[in-house]
């Protein structure tokens, strides 16, 4: 095996199957297969649906991924995979492949944290990660607020959601207010004709000393006012109200990271996750991080979302570190959780 390990990534952890390459810092491949469309009737993702399109997926995105970067298996020297979190079923499948090609290929196999590999994958478009720096984790399952001395064996959760996730909020308030699913994209964009500061939404958490998260009490505040204008014949104005509940969320999320970086004198903040493409957050930590003198880095938005090419950064990590690999036995674990990287 050479000093820049070539990785296969497998992510199936929710709706994407996401397989990616890389060697070292470089990204090869990332081909993705997703079940979105499947979902969306229903208002949000259905686990068994997702493990049936991911069985269906598996093979011919892999397939995919090699042939995008020219690659044959025999080029490959290790499997990387999701562990966990996230839905069990979804999980088994990819957890059960990534066996199978370590299996039949004869390779080493590791097992990786989900949101560990949101933080890795940054590597790809940036380089190196500063040792140690501060990460936010924002997406519709996870809000989370790392401190990261070695994202390959030292992570240490800050904070996290005490209800909602971010992700899971933007969702929700889209149902209100009759946007389709996924909801983040969707008021991302009605926000961009509207005014944040239309309505004062309650910022959860705000100033209460910790670095924890709370969006459920601002998701029904959304939720009430909606219907008392509706109950009162008044019309409501999609854009202000997306772009209000928008601020909201993002003034607390931003807030809450650069607390982290000033209490832990750290002066690197990464934000990772399905939300960190959101415009209106990569813009107001970009002008907050400027103001307290902290550097920011956000990978473009394809590495955002779910992908397996941040499963593979995250492989690649602990290859070049010597960490042993994982056993053909290691379990899809739905609650891991983030101080363990590596299964």
């Amino acid at each position: 095996m050479t000093d820049e390990p070539l990785v296969l990534g497998i992510e199936t952890s929710c709706d994407e199957t996401g397989i990616g390459i890389v060697r070292g810092h470089t990204l090869l491949a990332n081909t993705i297969a997703s079940s979105m469309d499947e979902h969306a009737r229903y208002g949000g993702v259905v686990p068994e649906v997702a493990s049936r399109a991911h069985l269906e997926a598996m093979t011919p995105t892999v397939e995919a991924a090699l042939a995008q970067a020219g690659l044959k298996f025999s080029d490959i020297d290790a499997i990387a995979v999701t562990a966990g979190p996230g839905l069990a079923g979804a999980l088994l499948v990819g957890v059960a492949a990534a066996k199978s090609y370590a299996l039949g290929l004869g390779l080493p196999l590791y097992g990786v944290n989900h949101l560990a590999a949101h933080v890795a994958v940054d590597q790809l478009e940036h380089g190196p990660l500063p040792k140690p720096c501060i990460a936010l984790l924002v997406s519709g399952g996870h809000s989370s607020l790392l401190l990261v001395p070695d994202v390959a064996a030292d992570v240490i959760s800050l904070g996290s959601t005490v209800d909602d996730a971010a992700g899971e909020a933007f969702d929700k308030v889209a149902r209100v207010l009759g946007l389709p699913f996924p909801g983040g994209p969707h008021i991302d964009r009605a926000a961009r004709d509207g005014s944040g500061a239309a309505i004062t939404f309650p910022r959860g958490k705000i100033d209460d000393g910790t670095l924890d998260f709370s969006f459920s009490g601002l998701k029904t505040a959304v939720a009430r006012w909606v219907e008392a204008r509706e109950a009162s014949g008044e019309s409501i104005h999609v854009p202000d109200v997306a772009a209000s509940f928008q601020e909201a969320v993002v003034d607390v999320l931003t807030r809450k990271a650069l607390q982290a970086c000033r209490k832990y004198d750290v002066h690197d903040l990464l934000i990772g996750g399905g939300v960190a493409a959101n415009s209106r957050l990569r813009a107001l930590a970009q002008e907050r991080c400027d103001a307290a003198g902290v550097r920011l880095r956000v990978p473009r938005p394809g590495l955002c979302t779910d992908n397996g090419a941040m499963v593979a950064a995250l492989g690649s990590n602990l290859v070049a570190a010597g960490i042993t690999p994982s056993t053909l036995e290691i379990p899809a674990d739905s609650s891991l959780p983030i101080t363990t990287v590596h299964v």
